[in-house]
């Protein structure tokens, strides 16, 4: 008998750690795809139309029905789908989970065309506050939309060039002062520049010509099936070259770029997908991805927007109906489950962390307090987090930042002060947060 209850035991634990593993690949195959915001918003929107959401227009009238689920995108970068609730009416509330698509990158500048001594170099700006000295020798590439324009008029392409193509080379120890090798300082304008070819080899190819090197939109031209001439404009994002991975000894360790936030983004899109019983349910499920996330929000698609609330205004007020006050009778039936990814404690640095609250790679989801309101965590949305947790069998943990340490934020505040939602700060612990190469559990 013990040995059959022990050999159960043994093939759930397996079969955990399968499934777990099977949803870290699928993870790494959405983050490899993503290496702009309008590669996230792309790969989601692809994964919602297969299981069967609609895509409506902003500019166009909804018909939403019961049962129904839907999408839309804004600047391709942001996008929310919701799931109408077989039992909602207008004026019960909305379940959200937001997150964000974007992650400290380095961006090309508008006018990117540099020459340095017998390089062509590309100028670049960084996105963000990014760990940015892991951007040196780094193999890189490029990713984002580009915008094209043919007989038809403009349209929007998107690019992910499949090999590196440019390098931010570190300079030599014998060429370093003993000072500079200690804090590892760089100038960002001058010395965070990366190196696309060699004069000589690029005078072979094309002459240089325009706002960038002929040779960069040739590339893009390649790669997008298109004559140079009518690329007319682009937002490209740098990204490291190299894919994630499932490492450690024993495979529980995710290696990957822009675990913060795509992380969070995935989990939430496969949630909304995967989620049983919307027959029973009175509420309406919202999936909310925003962009500028790591830049403050203050954007037409940010989390700062009016978007969020234009979107639950038109969800609370009936077709041919007045408005009245269904959407303030909605608010405070909300909740608002902001996710972003959590500080791990740190093997090397665990006095960094507040002594009490020092989350774990495998310990759980981190919810996340600030008494500065830089998290909107409060203790009611802190115990339904944990209830909804327990009836899962899920644990979880609590961060707290030392009283001398700065606190980051993200969307959660920022939502909940414009919509007056109740809400929640969580997210999944890693390590190496905001490097081009992050860290976290599977």
């Amino acid at each position: 008998y013990q040995r059959r209850v022990h050999g159960t035991i043994e093939a759930i634990i397996m079969a955990a750690a399968a499934d777990s593993l099977h949803r870290a690949r699928q993870l790494l195959a959405f983050i490899d795809a993503s290496p702009s915001p309008f590669h996230a918003v792309h790969e989601a929107k692809t994964r919602l139309l297969a299981a069967g959401y609609q895509e409506l227009k902003e500019r166009d009238p909804w018909a939403l029905v019961p049962l129904g689920k839907y999408f839309f995108t804004r600047n391709h970068s942001t996008l929310i789908a919701f799931a109408v609730g077989g039992k909602f009416q207008a004026g019960n509330g909305f379940s959200i989970l937001g997150a964000h698509t974007d992650s400290p990158c380095l961006r090309i500048k508008p006018s990117s065309c540099l020459t340095k001594s017998g390089y062509l170099a590309v100028g670049v700006e960084p996105y963000g506050g990014g760990l940015w000295h892991t951007w040196f020798d780094r193999d890189l590439t490029i990713g984002g939309r580009v915008i094209v324009s043919d007989d038809k008029g403009l349209s929007q392409k998107l690019v992910h060039v499949g090999r590196p193509i440019m390098r931010i080379p570190n300079l030599a120890i014998h060429l370093t002062p003993a000072e500079e090798r200690g804090a590892f300082k760089f100038n960002k304008e001058t010395e965070l520049v990366p190196v696309i070819a060699t004069t000589v080899k690029a005078s072979l190819e094309k002459p240089a010509e325009g706002k960038h090197h002929a040779i960069l939109i040739d590339l893009l031209a390649k790669e997008l099936g298109v004559e140079s001439a009518s690329i007319k404009d682009f937002e490209l994002c740098l990204a490291d070259f190299a894919r994630g991975a499932i490492g450690g000894i024993t495979e529980e360790f995710i290696f990957s770029p822009r675990l913060d936030n795509l992380m969070s983004s995935f989990c939430g899109l496969q949630a909304l997908i995967e989620a049983e019983k919307l027959e029973e349910d009175e509420n309406t499920r919202v999936l909310a991805l925003f962009d500028h996330e790591e830049v403050g929000s203050e954007s037409a698609q940010g989390a700062a927007s009016a978007l969020t609330e234009y979107v639950l205004r038109r969800l609370s007020t009936p077709k041919d109906a007045p408005i009245g006050t269904l959407f303030e009778q909605a608010i405070p039936k909300s909740m608002l489950i902001s996710a972003d990814m959590a500080h791990g404690v740190h093997p090397n640095y665990s006095e960094k962390h507040e002594s009490q609250h020092r989350p774990a790679l495998h310990g759980g989801p981190v919810i996340k307090f600030n008494t500065n309101q830089r998290y909107a965590t409060s203790a009611v949305t802190a115990a339904l987090l944990r209830e909804f947790a327990a009836r899962g069998g899920v644990p979880v943990q609590d961060f707290v930042v030392r009283n001398d340490s700065p606190c980051g934020s993200t969307i959660g505040p920022i939502m909940s002060a414009r919509l007056g939602t109740r809400t929640v700060d969580v997210g999944n612990p890693q390590l190496s947060m905001h490097s081009i190469r992050e860290m976290c559990g599977t």
